[in-house]
């Protein structure tokens, strides 16, 4: 069964007065990319994040959100301190006494000085990061089951394409024989008409002729296509992760497609073909999302 890499998992869990919120995001790469944006209280917790991830999503282009709104405001709040606020606003007046300057809003620069107004440090205790890790592990849960949800729609999709192909292989192999005689009966006009009946050395003839039918031959290519389309499909059915390798299969499946075509030597064939390839360019396209 294969997995999209398109995937969204969310989860929110409350504890001590705040909600914490952690949010996973995926589009498709050949690589993983993680991006993980963390409150500056976990900032410490990041790389053992990373860790987590890198076992447990493999590939795509993840973006993970981890957010904590706390209810208690006034914790959070700013505070000033008085004493050198007020230590501040002497020395400012003082000043614009002996200049004689008129007092502005000294108040307002005073607020402006170090050490006037202080935040609380941002900080966390184990307690709150193992019930973030909770909530994380069930938004991953959700992540990847949105991944298998989609996988199966790929599945089924390309599952249908590859049978596509194989429906029009059984009309390439029907059509094939059938080229053979019209191609004599066309050769052998044209030597007539170039050479003259009587100039053409029938033993001769039929040689080149059977030399050249044989490259018109495509058994080998029909044999190896149904062979690479009958091992893709338990390779989309199979638990590991298998999107390089498909990927890698469908390059062959192009490979024997392209070559009967140049083989073809036939309208009704190349049509067969062209339908082949149109099924294969929509497997690709799909694929480029299987993780």
């Amino acid at each position: 069964m294969i997995k999209s890499m398109t995937g969204y998992g969310l989860a929110t869990g409350e504890f001590a007065n705040a909600k914490f919120t952690v949010e996973i995001k995926s589009l498709n790469s050949k690589f993983l990319e993680l991006a993980i944006k963390l409150p500056k209280s976990f900032a410490d917790k990041e790389l053992m994040l990373r860790n987590e991830c890198n076992k447990l999503i493999e590939r795509g282009k993840v973006n993970i959100t981890i957010t904590v709104e706390s209810s208690d405001s006034i914790s959070k709040a700013a505070s000033i301190n008085q004493e050198v606020l007020m230590h501040y606003y002497r020395q400012l007046k003082a000043v614009a006494t002996q200049l004689d300057d008129p007092a502005g809003n000294l108040l307002q620069m005073a607020l402006n000085f170090p050490e006037v107004i202080s935040y609380p440090e941002d900080s966390a205790s184990e307690e709150e990061w193992t019930w973030i890790t909770g909530v994380f592990n069930e938004a991953m849960l959700n992540f990847q089951r949105f991944r298998a949800d989609e996988g199966t729609v790929l599945e089924k999709d390309i599952t249908m394409r590859i049978q596509n192909i194989l429906s029009a292989l059984d009309e390439v192999e029907r059509l094939a024989p059938k080229r053979i005689p019209v191609v004599r009966e066309r050769i052998k006009q044209l030597a007539e008409d170039y050479l003259g009946k009587e100039n053409i050395d029938q033993n001769r003839f039929e040689q080149e002729l059977i030399f050249y039918i044989d490259k018109l031959d495509i058994t080998e290519e029909q044999v190896r296509l149904r062979s690479h389309c009958n091992y893709f499909i338990p390779a989309l059915q199979s638990p590991e992760a298998n999107g390089k390798k498909l990927g890698f299969i469908a390059q062959e499946i192009g490979r024997e497609i392209n070559t009967i075509g140049s083989k073809a030597n036939d309208a009704d064939m190349q049509q067969t073909v062209v339908r082949m390839k149109e099924e294969l360019e929509k497997i690709k396209e799909q694929l480029l999302n299987v993780l």
